[in-house]
């Protein structure tokens, strides 16, 4: 059925931040009427130098994150440049979008307004087949839906997604041992509500940061991976590779001075070379079970990054990517040439199209990259992601904690799904298989 596009319109909303975002939708016409497609796109505040960059009003206007700018471009410049194309035509429509920013990073009109219009197309076009968008993004990705992902679940939060505390930015319980995703929910629900009840007997509220996770005062990272292994053994499970594991987002970016090549980590009172660093983050796997850190070196650190694979080869530990990969296919690229990463963490908003973040999905499988779909800290009750995770088949996905209402629509729908279509479930062991 040819169904063209008829209409873009694009206005602001607010994340889960309570910061403006973008919101499009477009509709598609054909022999059987409209079609309407609706996207919201996230923002994040741990945002990596080689993403694609979104565009914010500046100003006095919340602040300077208004984005009428972005709205106003996808509205005046990106509208005419798709209207009347075949709205299931995603590459060529994000072709289109691209010629008109007319810039590698999206800046002249914005990320945000470009990934706007792109993620309304797939919407629209999903409709417009008379097809869930999970199997919308499976074709597009050439291939049947996989199967539902290993959650990756924040309980600890410091860095740029709380106040105080230590520096690195989540600390999160991987549910390994769970063989499906509802009993996977179940146990990472126990550990939480045992988390929070240490927090509490400890004298501190169970205040939350903005990935839901809990935010109280912790005075080393070894203390936080302690308090979460005695809330894991308070909830009846073992801290371990076979029943709840961890894994840690390090941000290690945001407290890199490059001036002097140095990580100035307060909460140890000293600075760290990447030396140092190697040795903090392989003595963290040696004492926990850790199965996963993600960006534990600066983000053009790329020696660093493959010195650390190297230490860490024999052990179950993925190398996690994202400032590092930002989902671009040359930084993945990169990255399998150096052996830096052995995963890639998916964000359709640092790509800014979504042509442009399935070419990162088969870029890494083609070099047998675990792949990580992940939600952003300013978020909506936007859905999109999931549908993606399972469409390409990713192994594993980051949402944030099992809080808050824009996370949890997300658990929520991935419960959906597999009502919907009988998923399999990737968990159920560690590494989770991804499904190339």
């Amino acid at each position: 059925m040819n169904a063209t596009i008829a209409d873009v319109d694009a206005w602001e909303v607010l994340d889960s931040r309570g910061d403006p975002t973008v919101r499009v939708a477009v509709e598609a016409e054909s022999e059987d009427g409209r079609q309407r497609g609706v996207f919201t796109v996230p923002a994040g505040a741990s945002t990596g130098a080689h993403e694609a960059a979104e565009r914010r009003d500046g100003g006095d206007r919340y602040g300077g994150r208004g984005v009428r700018g972005a709205v106003e471009a996808a509205r005046a410049e990106l509208a005419p440049a798709v209207r009347g194309m075949d709205v299931t035509d995603q590459e060529a429509v994000d072709a289109a979008l691209e010629r008109c920013d007319g810039t590698a990073d999206l800046s002249r009109l914005g990320a945000n307004a470009v990934l706007g219009v792109s993620g309304a197309v797939a919407h629209a076009a999903a409709v417009a087949r008379g097809v869930s968008l999970v199997e919308y993004f499976a074709g597009l990705a050439g291939r049947a839906p996989g199967r539902l992902p290993l959650p990756m679940v924040n309980l600890l939060s410091g860095g740029l997604h709380a106040t105080g505390g230590v520096e690195i930015q989540d600390f999160l319980a991987v549910p390994v041992g769970a063989e499906t995703y509802p009993e996977a929910l179940e146990t990472v629900h126990a550990v939480r509500c045992a988390l929070r009840e240490r927090i509490v007997d400890g004298g501190d509220r169970p205040l939350v940061a903005d990935e839901g996770g809990f935010a109280p005062p912790l005075e080393s990272v070894d203390g936080a991976f302690t308090l979460l292994e005695t809330a894991v053994r308070d909830a009846g499970h073992e801290p371990s590779l076979d029943d709840v594991a961890f894994a840690v987002d390090v941000a290690a970016t945001h407290f890199y001075a490059t001036d002097v090549g140095e990580y100035r980590l307060e909460s140890l009172d000293r600075t760290l070379d990447r030396e140092g660093m190697l040795d903090l983050v392989a003595g963290w796997a040696e004492r926990h079970p850790l199965v996963s850190v993600e960006d534990p070196l600066a983000e053009d650190d790329w020696e660093g990054f493959a010195a650390l694979r190297s230490r860490l080869t024999g052990t179950d530990v993925q190398v996690l990517g994202d400032d590092l990969l930002a989902t671009s296919v040359g930084r993945v690229e990169q990255a399998v040439e150096e052996n830096a990463a052995s995963a890639v963490l998916l964000k359709p908003n640092q790509a800014g199209t979504l042509t442009r973040t399935l070419e990162v999905v088969g870029t890494a499988r083609d070099a047998g990259l675990a792949t990580v779909a992940s939600a952003r800290s300013g978020e909506t009750c936007d859905t999109t992601i999931v549908d993606l995770a399972v469409g390409v088949g990713a192994g594993q996905i980051k949402i944030g904690s099992l809080a808050r209402s824009e996370r949890l629509c997300k658990y929520n729908r991935l419960l959906g799904i597999g009502r919907e279509t009988e998923a399999g479930y990737a968990g159920g062991r560690w590494p989770p298989a991804d499904e190339y």
